[in-house]
């Protein structure tokens, strides 16, 4: 697992840590019904994870598990 610099500095720890356990519930937060339905054909196929968050500032975030499942990255839209 892995957070961007912004992330890191913007992000509250406790929220990302939330948001983590969210994404590995397959709960895929605010992400849009087109991208949860991509998600859950995902799963099984080893193809590309995609959620999305908000920190209690309501900052936006996104978490991405790579198809591969080797590396999971928090990041802000921006830093993609």
């Amino acid at each position: 697992m892995v957070i961007t610099p912004n992330a890191l500095d913007r992000l509250n720890p406790e929220d990302v840590r939330a948001a983590v356990a969210r994404h590995a519930s397959c709960d895929w937060g605010d992400c849009c019904p087109e991208d949860a339905a991509e998600n859950e054909f995902a799963l099984d196929r080893y193809l590309r994870l995609f959620s999305v968050y908000h920190d209690r500032d309501e900052t936006r975030f996104w978490i991405i598990t790579e198809a591969d499942r080797q590396v999971t990255t928090i990041l802000l839209p921006e830093d993609y």
